[in-house]
């Protein structure tokens, strides 16, 4: 397997996150280099990242998008 460099990554910050912190960064490089998308919580800089494969994020994406995990 290639080895994923994620501490020096370029971390862009999702549209979609708010203001109060609730933040969300991912790696476009290795989409477009590995077909991975890597995600992380930008308050945990230097805490774990979820790497998916560009399949399953899309899924994630589409299923948070029609509100499937919405707690009510």
């Amino acid at each position: 397997m290639t080895h994923i460099d994620l501490p020096n990554a370029l971390w862009v910050k999702s549209s979609y996150s708010t203001d109060g912190g609730d933040c969300v960064e991912f790696a476009p490089e290795f989409t477009a280099t590995h077909g991975l998308v890597p995600v992380r919580d930008s308050k945990d800089p230097h805490g774990p990242a979820l790497l998916f494969t560009e399949t399953a994020f899309t899924a994630f994406v589409t299923a948070v998008k029609s509100g499937r995990f919405d707690a009510s």
